[in-house]
């Protein structure tokens, strides 16, 4: 049986493991809270309670985790939310 190999791969190099990463709107002074939970609800699906809790969390910790994934994913949610006129980046979750 005959190995294959490529010179030119250098074998030390690791592939990262699929790594989740998140969607994280952040608070700011602009947009009404009633506005960031119809947000919540229409374009992530979440339940009045839910999209409520997320946006508490925006306006007391400054920030709130509303999606997690791959990360094309999480980059497709964050410019809906830009879309939707809400600052969201896109972050590697803690490990």
């Amino acid at each position: 049986m005959t190995t294959l190999t490529n010179p030119e791969v250098d074998e030390r190099l690791e592939v990262a493991p699929d790594v989740p990463w998140q969607t994280v709107v952040w608070d700011d002074p602009v947009n009404l809270m009633s506005y960031v939970v119809r947000v919540f609800r229409e374009y992530f699906g979440f339940s009045h309670d839910i999209a409520t809790k997320r946006m508490l969390e925006v306006h007391h910790d400054g920030h709130a985790v509303v999606a997690e994934g791959a990360r094309e994913q999480m980059e497709l949610h964050a410019q809906a939310m830009h879309d939707y006129g809400l600052w969201a980046t896109v972050r590697k979750a803690p490990q």
